[in-house]
């Protein structure tokens, strides 16, 4: 349960910026085209696909959900994962590098 309760408290924290961000009236990268670039990688941001192949080798699983947020000033990728033994990880990924910049829970 307590885990539970981190998850949420975690997503609640990712999503705030986001809608800060559409309340000052720029563009939120996780809707419509922006979304498309992000994915393709088009622009300044890493593949998403790059990031769950990379993802997956690493840390053998499946992929759950992903939203687009900010971590440290940089746009990142907060990956939620379910590894083999069924435990939940939310990835922390750098969107412009591509590399984990963190790890929370698992």
């Amino acid at each position: 349960m307590k885990r539970l309760f981190a998850l949420a408290v975690l997503a609640a924290a990712v999503t705030t910026p986001v809608v800060a961000e559409a309340q000052d009236g720029r563009p939120v990268l996780g809707a419509g085209r922006d979304q498309d670039q992000a994915r393709e990688g088009r622009g300044r941001q890493a593949p998403l696909s790059r990031v769950l192949a990379m993802l997956a080798q690493r840390y053998p699983g499946r992929h759950l959900n992903t939203t687009m947020g900010d971590a440290g000033g940089r746009p990142a990728y907060f990956v939620q994962w379910q590894l083999e033994n069924g435990r939940v990880v939310v990835f922390v990924v750098d969107a412009e590098t591509g590399q984990v910049i963190a790890r929370q829970g698992g």
